[in-house]
Parts: structure tokens; sequence; C-alpha cells
């Protein structure tokens, strides 16, 4: 198999949430595949841009609060204006809130869905009205998560984001595949990120987590790469509305 097949020379990724952690990762990583960049988050993703460039790579940052719809259009134009298409698109921003079910609150239900669940539909819509406009077909990647899959505890409105992350991923796949969009997720195990930072903290939770990861470690932002540029290249495109765990063996023990 030609490792051209994974090459992502001439496209454009949009990725959210690029700024740290997996974002960061999976930018750095389409970059290194030879794709063009556009790091949106909400402060200046400065170490994202110096990775990029200093392997040669082109980044555009948009500076944009995904917590309402306010920002997808302009995301898009300047994509546009930057690079000239829509090709990629990682769904990867996030938010988090966490405190019992009998004591959850609406503002943190809506808040975590609105970031996560809300805006990720409507920003897909947006890159794939493009997509289907240039006739160039494209890829969204979703970002996932474990809680697609299980329940958790203490996060409510999370479980629930991701879980819609998993049918939404679906049901556009089944929507678009014969525009030619690939529609996936990447469904993350237990990574280091800035929201994974109070279970890390907490002695008895990271003990009991470790426990279960077979590969005995909580994955880094590296971890994410190969999938990201699998999904988002050539070599996956029969590949349609599935969820690719990426956790380490989680899921299978």
């Amino acid at each position: 198999m030609s490792t051209d097949l994974f090459s992502l020379k001439g496209r454009t990724a949009i990725v959210t949430g690029a700024n740290t952690g997996l974002g960061q990762g999976i930018a750095i990583a389409l970059s290194q595949a030879g794709a063009n960049i556009v790091a949106v988050s909400r402060s200046k993703p400065d170490d994202t841009v110096k990775a990029i460039q200093a392997s040669g790579g082109k980044v555009h940052v948009v500076q944009a609060s995904l917590d309402t719809l306010a920002p997808i259009d302009d995301i898009v134009a300047e994509t546009k204006r930057a690079f000239g298409n829509v090709d990629i698109l990682v769904n990867n921003a996030g938010t988090i809130r966490r405190a019992n079910a009998l004591e959850f609150s609406e503002q943190d239900w809506d808040a975590v869905m609105s970031v996560n669940l809300k805006t990720a539909f409507f920003l897909c819509q947006a890159c794939a009205k493009e997509m289907v406009a240039a006739q160039r077909g494209g890829k969204i990647i979703n970002i996932a998560s474990m809680l697609s899959f299980q329940g958790g505890i203490r996060v409510a409105s999370y479980t629930a984001s991701k879980s819609g992350i998993a049918g939404l991923t679906k049901l556009l796949a089944n929507e678009w595949a014969a525009k030619g969009i690939n529609v996936n997720a990447i469904a993350p195990g237990y990574f280091e990120t800035n929201n994974t930072d109070a279970l890390r903290k907490d002695e008895n939770r990271n003990r009991d987590i470790l426990a279960r990861i077979p590969a005995g470690r909580w994955g880094t932002p590296d971890d994410l790469g190969g999938a990201a540029v699998f999904l988002a290249s050539r070599a996956s495109d029969y590949v349609h509305g599935t969820i690719l765990p990426v956790d380490g063996g989680w899921l299978a023990r």
C-alpha cells in the first residue's frame, strides 16, 4: 500500500480546540501529513503554531469561543480566505462540568451541551455545505469519548453530549456518504489533558483508572495522531459512521 494514501498535501483542515491537549496533537499530526491547518481556539494557540511552523507547515489562527454559533460563518470564511477550500473538519473543542446528578444545574447542562453538541453539529453543517458546493468531498472527524459507550459518574451533560456525538456521527454519515463526505469519530480513552486533571490528581480514581487500562498508562495527545491522519486521508475513503476508540485497550477490559 502506497503511503500516498495517507498524504494530506494540498488539503486544509479546521481543528477546533487546537491550543492544547488533544486538539494540539491532532493539528500537529495533520500538518506533518501535509495539511494546511486552521487552528480554532478561545485563546491564542502559540505553542501549536510554533510546532507546526517548526516542521515547515502552514497554519492560520482563528480565535473564537464556541459556546455560541456566532463564530461559525467567520471560521469557514477565514478558512477559505487563507487556504481556498474546506477539506477536513476536526470537531475537538469541548468542555466538562462535574457534579452529582441530584445536584446538577441547568447552567452546567447548557454550557456543555452548547459547545460539545450544538456547535459541533452546526459546524459540521457549515463545512459540509462548502464541501458539497466545491464538489471535492471531504472528511469530518468528531471527537467522541469513552462516555459515548459508557455512563460515567458526575458528568451528566458530558455523557449526554458525547453519546449525542456518537449518534450524530452515524446520522451524518448516512446522509452525506453519497455526497463524498466521510463522517467518523475518534473516541479517546483516558488522556492527559486539562479535562482529566481532576481525575489524575485524585489518588484513588487515578489508581483505579490505570488498573483497568491494559496499556498501563494514560494516553498522550501524540497517541491520537495516527487515527486522525487515517480518518482525514484517502486511506479511509470507504469508512463511514465509525467510532474509533483510541483507549489503550480500556473498552476491551
